[in-house]
């Protein structure tokens, strides 16, 4: 609890990992285990206070994170890096604080966000079987035409209505996002990785575009449904979405730097 004199309070930027397995998601929900929950428990023990964090994205149950972003406002005392250590003291084994950087007051985890990067990894070698892999891919265990992923995941990039690929019920959002980047490429000696960068993602819209691109390279339906699902044709729907453990929010964008080697050619607007 802050005193008379005490440094005036900082906002905090975390950069945090979690493995999603063991949450109903990233948002607090009354009698469920959540991410912010955790989160929010741990700062309030150590700061004395009630707490809040806010994310750059709300993931879903079962989805892991290796770079979410979340913002919180701390007593002035803290330092990031105390912040850092005290957190990664108390939180639950399945979260993680990455890095911590102190930030403008004004600074917003979601509303600064330019793009977001999500990771898919599924599993073709027979070993993702293994219960040390499973739980952190889709172990599909067959072979995928890697030609017509490739081609699928060229479709994507622009600005398009999703609108097919998103779960239902969510009309206030819009439909509308422009990917920056969509790719598939080798996960190690254990299967494919989906990588997909955009300025916004709907609800589920990774899992359905992962979900019905593997039916088309596993041929159960042709290349042409993918645009004419971004084109709204009536009647034409997704696969079933790709389950969410094979599912990564990998990145949060708030500025490009040079030291970016990973993504140096994506454009973020």
């Amino acid at each position: 609890m802050s005193e008379p004199g005490d440094p005036p309070e900082k906002r905090i930027r975390l950069t945090l990992q979690y493995d999603g397995g063991g949450f109903a998601g990233w948002q607090v929900q009354p009698g469920e285990r959540t991410v912010q929950g955790e989160l929010e428990a741990a700062l309030s023990r150590l700061t004395a206070r009630p707490a809040s964090v806010l994310a750059a994205g709300r993931t879903d149950r079962g989805v892991h994170a290796t770079g979410q972003v979340a913002g919180t406002l701390v007593p002035g005392k803290w330092t990031p890096g105390s912040l850092q250590k005290a957190l990664n003291a108390v939180l639950p084994g399945d979260i993680w604080v990455a890095a911590a950087a102190e930030v403008p007051l004004s600074f917003h985890a979601r509303h600064d966000a330019r793009a977001r990067g999500y990771t898919y990894r599924i599993g073709i070698a027979e070993a993702t079987a293994s219960p040390f892999r499973r739980a952190w891919c889709w172990p599909l265990r067959r072979p995928l035409r890697t030609d017509l992923l490739a081609a699928g995941a060229a479709l994507l990039p622009g600005t398009h209505s999703f609108a097919a690929f998103a779960k239902a019920g969510q009309p206030e959002r819009g439909e509308r996002c422009t990917v920056l980047r969509s790719e598939w490429g080798p996960w190690q000696d254990l299967g494919l990785e989906y990588r997909v960068t955009a300025n916004r993602f709907l609800h589920h819209m990774v899992r359905y575009l992962v979900g019905t691109m593997v039916d088309v390279a596993r041929e159960r339906r042709p290349l042409e449904d993918l645009s004419g699902l971004l084109a709204g044709f009536p009647g034409l729907e997704t696969s079933e979405p790709a389950p969410p453990q094979g599912l990564y929010l990998s990145r949060v964008y708030y500025e490009m730097q040079a030291s970016d080697q990973e993504d140096r050619n994506e454009t973020v607007p």
